[in-house]
């Protein structure tokens, strides 16, 4: 029953072994075979597979690994940290396997060479169509699904593609660098796996080929791999946001997490008692009208969300490539209008409540002030933080919800009881 479903299905078979907790989940694969297994094995997340692998028997994990796909093998030795214990399971995977494995680990992290597999079917620009076709059958019949045919000089660097239906109705006699495509489209094995993702994303290509500096063909990265590669960095983003790692995950060791996340939450510590030294100076005046601090948190909160928009719709801008940095300023002053348009209309109706509930309309206006302040301030650095970031080379999510709660915080304070401090022979009964 256990080998049919990983035979059937292996993504929900992994899905399934992600649920149980790691002794039960080694029991099961211990119950299957290591290419079965292995099926499984590519569909799981790294860490979850890297501690699995670990508590197997060497000869089984060994197993595993040379039967699974080479980019998903290399993730899983890189989550196991001790070196020694990841060389221990390469001497024992398939040798041709170990080597690809080892060349794909060289390259720098979020990297093309990082995401492509290193297996890809090429042949000699000067190869008649006849044995280029022969070539097809063997390969097929040996390695079943192929996406592409591409074409090298005689110094394996990449000159072009074969359509098949081109190379099946050309001339049996002639070389195929008369029939290929030439000037393909290719990334180069160092670009940053976010310039992939943006270079390929409109493109419909089953696979996209890899070079280094000089232009050797060294891989090609799947189309489902990108995918999978779109959504992690979507992810990261979103941690990077609210200061955990990017490369944190549900699985990581509380060390690790912790190591994440501590330096953060140390600076939004501080970036915090900044909000508290606001109201600190104005405590006499909150002791005389307690009402004000009601309203505090409303103040905060609104410039807070209209801050958060701001920065969502930038973020996915820089990510995307649609802002020029010649025209960051027009940016930045949209979204302070942005911010004074929904502070005029949100401000008036907190205004309003705030009025109908104390019954005094200049507290009511104090609000109403304060928060189309705030929210002024919101948009403002809800698109000049990010942009900020990206011009001194930092990724623009690292972070920026936290630089932006202290803004909207400090400003939503200061702003309120400010106007509170002036309208105060107002406000005092």
């Amino acid at each position: 029953m256990i080998k049919k479903f990983f035979e059937l299905d292996p993504v929900d078979a992994a899905h399934s072994l992600e649920s149980l907790n790691q002794e039960e989940a080694v029991s099961i694969l211990k119950t299957v075979s290591p290419e079965l297994a292995s099926r499984a094995f590519d569909s799981l997340e790294p860490r979850f597979a890297s501690s699995l692998t670990l508590e197997l028997p060497p000869k089984i994990a060994a197993k595993i690994l040379s039967a699974m796909s080479v980019t998903r093998a290399a993730s899983l030795l890189l989550c196991i940290q001790r070196e020694d214990e990841r060389e221990q399971l390469l001497e024992q995977t398939d040798p041709v396997q170990a080597d690809q494995i080892r060349k794909l680990i060289t390259y720098p992290e979020d990297t093309a060479g990082r995401m492509m597999t290193p297996q890809f079917f090429a042949l000699p620009s000067r190869v008649k169509v006849q044995d280029a076709i022969k070539s097809l059958r063997s390969h097929a019949q040996k390695k079943g699904q192929l996406s592409y045919i591409y074409v090298t000089d005689e110094h394996h660097r990449l000159k072009g593609v074969l359509n098949m239906r081109d190379l099946l109705l050309a001339d049996e006699k002639v070389a195929i660098e008369s029939i290929m495509i030439a000037d393909v489209f290719h990334v180069e094995a160092g670009m940053d796996r976010e310039q992939v993702v943006q270079a390929v994303g409109h493109r419909s290509f089953l696979a996209v080929p890899v070079v280094d500096r000089v232009g050797h063909l060294v891989g090609t990265i799947r189309t489902d791999e990108l995918l999978s590669s779109v959504q992690e960095e979507a992810t990261e983003d979103m941690q990077k946001m609210f200061g955990a790692g990017g490369d944190e995950h549900v699985s990581s060791s509380v060390s690790f997490s912790m190591k994440k996340r501590l330096p953060w939450l140390h600076i939004n510590l501080i970036t915090a008692f900044a909000a508290v030294t606001v109201i600190a100076l104005f405590q006499d005046m909150i002791a005389q009208m307690t009402v004000l601090a009601v309203f505090l948190p409303v103040v905060a909160s609104q410039g807070g969300n209209a801050g958060a928009q701001a920065l969502a719709v930038v973020i996915r801008g820089l990510v995307l490539r649609e802002i020029d940095p010649k025209f960051a300023r027009r940016i930045i002053l949209k979204e302070g209008l942005m911010g004074l348009a929904n502070g005029l209309f949100i401000g008036s109706a907190a205004g309003a409540v705030a009025w109908l509930w104390n019954r005094n309309v200049f507290l009511g206006v104090v609000i109403a002030l304060a928060m189309m302040v705030n929210m002024i301030a919101a948009g403002i650095s809800g698109a000049a933080i990010p942009i900020i970031m990206k011009s001194f080379g930092k990724d623009p999510a690292q972070s920026s919800n936290i630089i932006l709660t202290t803004v909207t915080d400090v400003v939503g304070f200061f702003s309120f009881l400010g106007f509170a401090l002036l309208f105060r022979p107002y406000l005092v009964p």
